[in-house]
């Protein structure tokens, strides 16, 4: 996902506007090494030590670059760049959500990087991540980490239920209700969260918006209909109801890694915390299984993960080390180290090796990985799920009818696509 909606980016106050230095200001030398600076959105808790470490690996084999890492939490990191980007201060090398890269790329703040160093290896890479970096033809990122929702369940639990993973939304609802009639436990629990609500449209053929045929879409019949089974399912045995409090989040995934419910939609940024319940001190209790279909059979969940992107506005040779820099982290040998140290999904085949794909959490994943979809070329797409957070946060917590919450999410769209038909 989306990690900022997981997680909260934890990290000291920084003079982020002194610290930036694309290109001239960067205080290089005449005949010193090139100093590029990398804002790195990660969290600066579980995952910032590993980038760190490789960014020292990177300087000790490249003598003549050196890397000012700088971590920026992620719920501000968009607004900051747009803001350094604009006054021709901004970083070289930004970690960019995969709904930003098209939305800097438009404003051209990320150079292009098709045929150049940092993507000499594009063909290593999931041809639908490379797809999602893309913004009117041209490559604008390279694919750092990725991110997929999946049905994560209590082996055990299914098991005392004699209950299979649910290849339907139907499904998951009987099994819910086994599962609470021999075991007393809860079979399910769904979040209000758009994001985590967008398989639901996949199941139906539809989205939010047809990017391609300028049209909104969430108000369709299809989308109705994919909302519809969404609302159900917190309501009937073994549902757990919605919990529209400010820490449903935190109440849903400790309920889950104690083994007080069978399973939720989850993204692989849990894996760590996962393992840390007491229902999976034992790792192979994780059971983790494509997102349930919808009524038209198809399964889906949305990708999200973040990029690698450079600054267009820096000179020639920052852009320069900046794209050597790039394609060192995103090798296979770096993202084999990312995944075993930091838990998360590499973004190409030949990273997934025996050691990685020994974690049940990240061979899970890879498992699901091919149902996800790329999010469109638009960049307004990620701030969509913005009014529906709120509307659907109302509908579920019984203030608004589904009719009256998606006519809502439909007009506060339209503001932000208004070239777009209804």
């Amino acid at each position: 996902m989306r990690r900022g909606i997981a997680a909260t980016a934890l990290v000291a106050s920084l003079a982020l506007a002194a610290t930036a230095c694309g290109g001239d200001d960067s205080g290089d030398s005449a005949d010193g090494p090139v100093t590029i600076t990398w804002w790195d959105t990660s969290n600066a808790t579980n995952e910032a030590p590993t980038y760190q470490a490789l960014v020292k690996e990177f300087e000790a084999a490249n003598k003549d670059i050196k890397v000012k890492y700088v971590n920026v939490p992620f719920d501000q990191a968009q607004n900051k760049f747009d803001t350094a980007a604009g006054s021709k201060g901004a970083p070289d090398v930004l970690r960019s959500e995969v709904g930003w890269t098209p939305a800097f790329a438009k404003k051209g703040f990320f150079l292009p990087l098709d045929g150049t160093e940092a993507l000499a290896e594009e063909g290593k890479f999931q041809p639908s991540l490379i797809e999602q970096a893309q913004y009117e033809g041209k490559t604008y990122g390279v694919p750092f980490t990725t991110d997929t929702l999946a049905l994560v369940y209590n082996k055990d639990l299914f098991e005392k239920a004699g209950v299979e993973a649910p290849k339907t939304w139907d499904d998951l609802k009987k099994a819910a209700a086994t599962i609470k009639d021999k075991t007393g436990v809860d079979g399910y629990w769904g979040t209000t969260q758009s994001y985590y609500a967008q398989s639901f449209l996949y199941g139906e053929g539809t989205d939010t918006v047809d990017a391609d045929a300028k049209k909104i879409t969430v108000n369709s019949p299809e989308a109705k209909k994919a909302y519809g089974t969404w609302l159900d399912l917190f309501d009937g045995k073994g549902l757990h109801k919605a919990d529209t409090t400010a820490d449903a989040y935190a109440h849903i995934q400790d309920a889950f890694v104690n083994g007080k419910v069978a399973s939720i939609i989850q993204g692989p940024w849990e894996i760590t915390n996962f393992y840390k319940g007491s229902a999976f001190k034992d790792k192979e209790n994780l059971g983790i299984a494509t997102v349930p279909a919808g009524s038209t059979g198809k399964a889906g969940a949305p990708t999200g993960g973040h990029n690698l992107s450079v600054y267009a506005g820096s000179d020639e040779a920052h852009q320069q080390a900046a794209l050597k820099f790039v394609n060192f982290m995103t090798s296979a040998k770096a993202q084999e180290t990312i995944a075993l140290k930091n838990n998360t999904l590499p973004t190409r085949d030949d990273a997934y090796t025996a050691e990685v794909k020994a974690d049940p959490g990240i061979a899970g994943y890879q498992g699901v990985l091919a149902a996800a979809q790329p999010r469109p070329a638009l960049p307004e797409y990620g701030s969509l799920w913005g009014p529906l957070d709120d509307e659907l946060l109302a509908v579920a917590g019984g203030k608004k009818s589904l009719d009256e919450g998606l006519s809502s999410a439909e007009t506060s769209i339209a503001k932000l696509v208004p070239d777009f038909s209804k």
